[in-house]
């Protein structure tokens, strides 16, 4: 009886000090964005979503100010405050416009601040101009569909994108909707009107909160600067370069070093941000190998030379645009024609400086320090085997294609040879007609002629 007493006394001992201690409070974890919607955005908002996830933040919020961007990433940032086991905000700090509207609708909550503005979610190309039906009907479904998630009016969100769709209360006929913050309250799109970000806090957190400030690393920020359109531009202007320049020295050197330094840069980030696959990686280092069989291997240039010029152009030029195998509906228009733009300026340009700074680069003292030297005299300490005279006019054996230059054997003996008609096939046989500074020139032995001719 006494047990029972004691397990009942310290039952409710816990109780009251349970109901007595002051609740934790309530993580929130901000985010920012303020800039064009694109693979920055994305990747910002992804990272802090895993860590306010890690955290086990009761509210996810975004600080939105932008004037839209491309309709892919948005519709990936959508797509994660959707599936979202947190309660999602968004604050919009004066604009949320085109891609904007669309996470905005995505989120369970919307505040604005006063003299803010949300709408006009059209889909246009690089210029502002309107695109065709195709792309506004795609983005019309996206919207109406996004409300509806959230338990927000499908035809207010379509109104942002169609301008034939009927608001009397908030716009006239044939104009897209645009909604000011207190609009935005009366069509029962937005919570409420606030003045800063603070007033949010309040009414979200209620009163007892922490507020966790998601923080942009230097990765992040090195990121951002190198998959700037300028900046690709460069880095291709460095592929192309260093290969160029390692074709144009003996062994591997300096140039093949900066052109797979500039390759690492120019995919890794890409990669990172969920724009370059790896299919698209595989179809830029084919062409790369296509060309240096065109070059070794295949005498002359021709489809293997066309195929890995191609090859390399859309490798990179896809790798800057998010697709699914060739499926661009979602990317920005235009920006595909922008990055095929980009890759074959930077080509062009790159093969202008080699004709114009090729071999001032080649024979300047900095860049000879760089790479291995083609020459090695005697009087630097280098030595060669005596030269053998007994060869000329010897017959022999093509033993490797000679184009011109490739291996031959006399006598058992294999020796490195030139062929003076410029190509000569494995097995055919040869013969020597001049040897200089210890190389052998050869030619094919049905050529040879006859002792006597003139």
């Amino acid at each position: 009886m006494d047990n029972k007493f004691t397990k009942s006394f310290f039952a409710f001992l816990f109780t009251f000090c349970v109901m007595l201690s002051p609740a934790s409070a309530q993580k929130i974890y901000k985010v920012d964005i303020k800039d064009d919607i694109g693979p920055n955005a994305w990747r910002t908002v992804n990272l802090a979503h895993q860590k306010a996830t890690e955290l086990k933040a009761a509210t996810f919020l975004i600080e939105l100010n932008t004037f839209g961007g491309a309709v892919n990433f948005a519709d990936s940032i959508r797509s994660k405050l959707l599936g979202s086991d947190m309660h999602t905000v968004v604050y919009i700090n004066n604009n949320a416009a085109s891609a904007g509207a669309l996470i905005s609708l995505a989120s369970d909550e919307i505040f604005m601040q006063k003299g803010g503005s949300m709408g006009a979610a059209s889909v246009v190309n690089q210029s502002g101009e309107i695109m065709p039906e195709k792309y506004q009907s795609y983005m019309r479904g996206l919207m109406r569909a996004t409300a509806e998630a959230k338990g927000r009016d499908p035809k207010i969100a379509e109104a942002f994108v169609d301008p034939e769709v009927s608001v009397p209360s908030l716009k006239p006929d044939g104009k897209l909707l645009t909604l000011t913050a207190s609009e935005g309250v009366s069509a029962g799109i937005v919570e409420a009107v606030v003045t800063d970000v603070g007033e949010v806090y309040q009414q979200i957190g209620n009163g007892d909160f922490e507020v966790v400030q998601h923080q942009i690393t230097v990765i992040d920020s090195i990121i951002a600067f190198l998959i700037n359109p300028m900046v690709s531009g460069l880095l291709i202007l460095g592929i192309i370069g260093g290969i160029y320049f390692e074709l144009q020295t003996p062994g591997i050197g300096f140039a093949l070093v900066v052109a797979a330094l500039c390759g690492v840069l120019f995919f890794a980030p890409l990669y990172l941000q969920g724009l370059a696959d790896h299919w698209e990686i595989a179809i830029f280092i084919l062409g790369v190998v296509l060309l240096l069989l065109e070059v070794f291997v295949i005498p002359g240039f021709g489809i293997a030379g066309i195929l890995g010029i191609i090859c390399i152009l859309c490798g990179l030029a896809f790798s800057m645009v998010d697709n699914h195998f060739f499926d661009f509906k979602l990317a920005k228009p235009g920006l595909l024609m922008e990055s095929f733009l980009i890759v074959t300026g930077a080509m062009v340009l790159s093969i202008v400086l080699m004709v114009i700074f090729g071999k001032n680069i080649l024979r300047s003292s900095a860049f000879k320090r760089l790479v291995l030297q083609d020459e090695q005299k005697a009087d630097g300490g280098y030595t060669s085997s005596p030269q053998k005279t007994n060869l000329l006019y010897q017959n022999g054996v093509a033993r490797t294609v000679l184009r011109p230059a490739g291996k031959i054997e006399i006598d058992g003996v294999w020796y490195d040879a030139v062929a003076l008609d410029g190509f000569i096939e494995v097995g055919e046989e040869i013969y020597v007609e001049k040897h200089e500074n210890y190389s052998l020139f050869v030619r094919r032995l049905k050529d040879k002629p006859v002792r006597g001719e003139a």
